[in-house]
C-alpha cells in the first residue's frame, strides 16, 4: 500500500466548522486536541489544559516540559483565570504534561487516576490539589457533575501502562504512559448534558445506559484504522448515549503551537479524509449533526439541537 503524502485539507471541511457561537453565559470553548473548557459563569472545568505543544523534534528527541509562556498565553487568550477541576483524558503528554501548571495558576483540582495523581505529584502540586476518582462515581462542581467511565486508547498506544512514580519535567514524552483512559460524562444543572471522549478508543458496553445530548469525540489515529472499528466507535459513543450533535476532537497537529492555524494531522499517523467520510455517513443516515470545532470561540452545540 502507497503512503499518502502531505495532510488533509480543512478547507475541504469549511461547512462543518459550524457549532453555534454561544450567546448566554454558558459555553464551551475548543482549546486545540481534546482540551475542552466548559463554563457556565460561575464554574470552570477543563479537560486536559495541553498548550504546550513542543515539536516533534524535541518530542522524538529529547525532553519536553510545560512551556510556561504558552500556557498563560493561551490562558489569557481563553479568559481562563479560575478553574474548578482540570480533567486529564489519559496521561499521555499531549494530555496531561501541561495540566499540574494550569491547575496551579487557577486555583483547580487535578482530578483523573492515580497516574495523573503521579504527573500532578511529580510537578510539586499538594496532596490538596489531586483528586483520585472512582470510576461510576459523581463528582460535583459547582453546577457541574462530572462522572469518569474507563474506556480504552485508541490503537496503537505508542505508550502504554500506568504511571508507578512521580514524572518530573523535563522528562521522556514515554514517561507519560497512557494510564487510565477515561469517557468522560458531564451533567449540568441546566439539563445540559454531554459526553467528553477525548481519544478514539472504547470500552465494548461501557456507556450503555448512559444518556449524553452532545458528544465531543476524540478520532486522532481513528482514521487509520479499519471501516468495521470506526462503525464499531461511533456505536460505542454516539449511539450507546444517545447524542443528537457531534463535536470532533483531537483532530489537529498537535506540534504546531496555537498562535498558528490548526492544520489537520498528517497522513503518516491518520487520515481525516477516511474519518469525515465514514462519521459523515452515519451522522446522515442517523440525522446526527457533525461538527469541527473553531478554536478559541466560545460555543453553544445544544444550540444545534434546538
Amino acid at each position: 500500500m502507497r503512503l499518502r503524502r502531505g495532510r488533509p485539507d480543512l478547507a475541504r471541511y469549511a461547512d462543518r466548522f459550524d457549532v453555534p457561537e454561544a450567546t448566554g453565559d454558558f459555553a464551551v470553548t475548543f482549546l486545540g486536541v481534546s482540551t475542552v473548557l466548559l463554563d457556565d459563569g460561575e464554574t470552570a472545568v477543563l479537560t486536559d489544559g495541553f498548550f504546550s505543544r513542543p515539536s516533534l523534534a524535541r518530542v522524538a528527541l529529547g525532553r519536553i516540559a510545560p512551556d510556561e509562556a504558552r500556557i498563560d498565553a493561551a490562558l489569557r487568550r481563553a479568559g481562563i483565570d479560575r478553574l474548578a477541576v482540570v480533567a486529564p483524558v489519559h496521561t499521555h503528554f499531549d494530555h496531561a504534561m501541561d495540566s499540574p501548571a494550569v491547575v496551579r495558576r487557577t486555583g483547580a483540582v487535578l482530578a483523573g487516576g492515580s497516574s495523573a495523581a503521579q504527573v500532578g505529584k511529580g510537578a510539586g502540586l499538594p496532596e490538596d490539589r489531586i483528586r483520585v476518582v472512582s470510576p461510576g462515581e459523581p463528582q460535583a462542581f459547582g453546577d457541574f457533575r462530572l462522572t469518569w467511565l474507563e474506556s480504552e486508547h485508541c490503537p496503537p498506544d505508542r505508550y502504554p501502562g500506568t504511571i508507578e512514580a512521580p514524572v518530573v519535567p523535563p522528562a521522556r514524552a514515554g514517561a507519560y504512559q497512557c494510564g487510565e483512559a477515561w469517557s468522560i460524562l458531564v451533567e449540568h444543572a441546566s439539563g445540559r448534558t454531554a459526553l467528553v471522549q477525548g481519544s478514539a478508543g472504547f470500552r465494548p458496553g461501557a456507556l450503555a445506559g448512559r444518556q449524553a445530548d452532545v458528544a465531543y469525540l476524540g478520532v486522532g489515529q481513528l482514521g487509520v484504522q479499519d471501516r468495521a472499528y470506526l462503525r464499531a466507535y461511533w456505536a460505542e459513543t454516539v449511539e450507546a448515549t444517545g447524542a443528537r450533535e457531534v463535536v470532533l476532537l483531537h483532530w489537529d497537529d498537535f506540534f504546531q503551537p496555537l498562535h498558528l492555524p490548526l492544520r489537520a494531522l498528517p497522513y503518516a499517523g491518520d487520515d481525516l479524509d477516511v474519518t469525515m467520510e465514514v462519521l459523515g455517513d452515519l451522522a446522515r443516515r442517523q440525522r446526527v449533526g457533525l461538527h469541527l470545532p473553531t478554536l478559541w470561540r466560545r460555543e453553544d452545540p445544544w444550540r444545534s439541537a434546538g
